[in-house]
């Protein structure tokens, strides 16, 4: 390859990431679909060069969503799984939901509200709370083994609920709740739950 492909290359990578970034930005202060143009005027990347990069405003928001998921990804990895006590195992649970929704949650609210008119970005979403469930399942294995099969699911299920994004949503946003003490109810709500499943 030629320096001057190379040269294109680069610029191309660079603006392209310049693009991402300003979606980024705007997912972080409330616009969850920002056009084409609001994206090019504000990345000082020209409206063609995007259209270039990206094949519609879905391919854009789509990419962004993935750019930012790419970037923290590691946080969706839960440390430890299945390892420690309950009580060990219900904090790292609650720390992992808290620290996505704190490091993801305008990306995650994009992609939420996109889904339902993009079936790639409903995809994404559906393989991510694929994820985080079957993680609830392994991480509580030892307490979920001595259930029935129906009594492990709304075991599973529910405490998969409790430590969702919406719940975090409606703890720290709608009802104002700090982190100190979300983290006290979510850890609260899962271990009575467990308790509570697992007393007999």
């Amino acid at each position: 390859m030629t320096k001057k492909a190379d040269g294109r290359t680069a610029r191309r990578d660079r603006n392209s990431e310049a693009v991402l970034d300003t979606v980024h930005e705007m997912f972080v202060e409330g616009n969850f679909a920002p056009s084409v143009e609001e994206v090019a005027a504000r990345s000082g990347v020209s409206l063609r060069s995007v259209y270039r990069y990206f094949e519609d405003t879905e391919d854009l928001l789509r990419r962004a969503i993935e750019r930012r998921v790419e970037v923290v990804g590691d946080l969706y990895a839960l440390e430890g799984l299945g390892e420690g006590s309950r009580e060990e195992r219900v904090e790292t649970l609650v720390d992992q939901r808290l620290q996505l929704h704190s490091k993801l949650a305008p990306t995650i609210r994009a992609a939420m509200l996109r889904s339902s008119d993009s079936p790639l970005i409903a995809d994404q979403v559906r393989n991510r709370r694929r994820l985080l469930a079957d993680q609830v399942a392994a991480h509580f294995e030892v307490e979920l083994a001595v259930l029935d099969r129906s009594r492990r699911l709304e075991l599973a299920s529910c405490i998969d609920a409790l430590c969702s994004f919406e719940s975090l949503e409606l703890l720290r946003v709608r009802s104002g709740l700090s982190p100190s003490r979300t983290r006290r109810a979510l850890v609260d709500a899962v271990t009575s739950l467990l308790d509570g499943a697992t007393a007999n």
